[in-house]
């Protein structure tokens, strides 16, 4: 009897990925073909020669819907669609006639006469809407295609853009608020900063990338880079002096990683020749098959590090890096509220909007009073605040009353502080839940309840909530992340709520929160939950116990 042979079994051949350094240009999903068919840079004509005349309805879809994010325009999904049906509707459903527009502030820094203009196009073409983002950005809702060759024109008159603040692009440059000026910077990180900008922004070398590509500059360490694509933060090399080290691969959303130390130093003067070479490398060799995937935390996780700086070394730069120390991580985040002496003898003022959120009233104003104590610049911070600089110490009393007269409390309470929310249900189409009013309104209960306990928290505790799992609000890096979702009340309705993260942070102890997967909180009960995880944290704690590590070894039952 004769018996049959086994045939070996065929290798697979790897999938492919979408990497154009291997050759493999085919669109393999919709957002791909659509990049490859027109730069999204290139609608900016369209939309000035006819979608400003045939208004929204002669708007290509396409463009709409995709290419329009190059110039930083979102559309903004229509009033009265509850958080419930946002998975289930079509774009044409969901979707206003009005679009919500991303103004790019690089490193935060804004002259007042900038912030002026920003005012003024707010109140005329925007309704008087205006939110300082988390990425230093300055958003503003309800515009209207047939206005934006004005408000562009208002805009970029005073060195202002609107350019790949959204799309598959690099966005905005994160930078210290106290750059240049900060008594206790490593270095002024501002050159390095320009310069990238000068060569990234509207350069059709890097508008097509695999997704949207963050990054993160500073001689101190107030910019989250722990959770950006690549950041460069100030250190002291032991030979070599002030310089820069290099992360990589950090991100949050709903596959959270934190960046990994490529364990170089950069000297300031060759900080944009090694963003080139990292944005070069994640354009040719990210992913893009899969839209999931595509962010450059996943090609750094495989890779790891060593071979991903072996790569950039060898493919991009040409040379090998320094190796140098790692900075020391802080104590606590700085969030740059309050009065801090700068380098020229002047004050830097930090304020704190409730949740980012202001208008262009209240910018004007902010303008009129920044100008009124002899300041001239103003930026915004990573955190949703406010610094206004150069302020002489004889002014600093009534800048302080003209402030509060604006509603910003020259001593805001801990939670006015550390409170961030996203746009949420309001304007965002990927909204589920409400975040700005609500957040306010948890504030103001909080900062009522927890009055006797102010006094006693030596450290601040920091509250997100975030209308998706898309984590614009940073949850999984907050003490108290709230992720907004539909859950089921005490009466059995579907109601909006919110999942429970609870011990994130950034810094001397960073890690992610924990998910506390059976809590659900519907939105009326967050205020009395923020009271009652407080008041068990200051009974409980030990010594100067930083609340994120009270979360961690405290058991679930301690923490519901």
């Amino acid at each position: 009897m004769t018996t049959p042979t086994t045939r070996p079994a065929r290798a697979k051949s790897p999938r492919p990925e979408g990497q154009w350094a291997q050759g493999d240009r085919e669109p393999l999903n919709v957002n791909e073909q659509v990049k490859q068919d027109d730069d999204g840079l290139n609608v900016r004509k369209r939309i000035e020669e006819v979608y400003c005349r045939t208004g929204v309805a002669g708007i290509d879809p396409t463009d709409r819907r995709s290419r329009f994010r190059w110039w930083g325009l979102y559309t903004q999904r229509a009033p009265g669609i509850d958080g419930g049906r946002t998975a289930t509707l079509p774009p044409e459903e969901l979707e206003d006639e009005h679009f919500m527009l991303r103004i790019r502030i690089d490193g935060g820094a804004l002259t007042t006469e900038q912030l002026r203009v920003v005012g003024e196009v707010s109140r005329l073409f925007a309704r008087d809407t205006a939110d300082l983002t988390d990425r230093q950005n300055i958003q503003l809702h309800w515009i209207r295609v047939e206005d934006l060759p004005e408000i562009w024109r208002r805009l970029e008159g005073v060195g202002l853009t609107t350019a790949e603040s959204a799309g598959d692009t690099p966005r905005v440059v994160l930078g210290s608020p106290m750059a240049g000026i900060a008594v206790d910077e490593v270095l002024d990180a501002t050159p390095a900063l320009r310069e990238i900008t000068r060569r990234l922004i509207a350069n059709p070398e890097y508008s097509n990338l695999p997704r949207k590509f963050k990054t993160a500059i500073s001689g101190l360490q107030d910019v989250v880079h722990e959770i950006n694509d690549v950041a460069f933060i100030g250190v002291e090399h032991p030979e070599h002096g002030p310089g820069l080290d290099v992360w990589v691969g950090g991100g949050l959303s709903t596959n959270p990683r934190i960046g990994e130390r490529l364990g170089a130093w950069v000297p300031l003067e060759e900080v944009p020749d090694v963003w080139i070479g990292i944005v070069s490398l994640f354009r040719d060799h990210g992913y893009r098959r899969l839209r999931a995937k595509a962010r450059l935390k996943f090609l750094v996780a495989d890779w790891g590090v060593e071979k991903f700086r072996d790569v950039l070394e060898k493919e991009y730069l040409g040379h090998r890096m320094i190796d140098g120390p790692a900075p020391e991580p802080l104590d606590e985040p700085r969030d740059h509220v309050g009065i801090q002496r700068q380098k020229n003898g002047l004050n830097a003022v930090g304020i704190a909007p409730i949740v980012g959120r202001v208008g262009g009233t209240m910018l004007i104003d902010l303008a009129n009073v920044a100008e009124s104590s002899g300041s001239r610049r103003v930026r915004i911070t990573p955190m949703q605040k406010l610094v206004v600089l150069d302020v002489p110490d004889e002014q600093i009393d009534p800048l302080q009353t003209s402030l509060h007269s604006l509603g910003f409390p020259a001593r805001p309470s801990p939670w006015r502080r550390s409170t961030m929310a996203c746009t949420g249900i309001e304007f965002c189409k990927f909204g589920i839940v409400e975040t700005k009013a609500r957040a306010a309104t948890i504030i103001s209960e909080i900062e009522d309840r927890l009055a006797d306990v102010q006094d006693r928290l030596e450290h601040p505790i920091t509250l997100h909530l975030n209308g998706c799992p898309n984590s614009c609000a940073r949850i999984q890096v907050a003490d108290i992340g709230l992720k907004g979702m539909i859950v089921t009340d005490a009466d059995s309705e579907q109601v909006e709520g919110f999942q429970v993260h609870l011990g994130g942070s950034l810094g001397l102890d960073t890690s992610f929160g924990r998910k506390l997967r059976g809590h659900k909180l519907p939105a009326t009960d967050v205020a009395d939950y923020v009271e009652r995880i407080v008041r068990r944290y200051v009974a409980d704690r030990s010594r100067s116990e930083r609340f994120a590590n009270w979360v961690h070894r405290a058991t679930e039952a301690d923490l519901t």
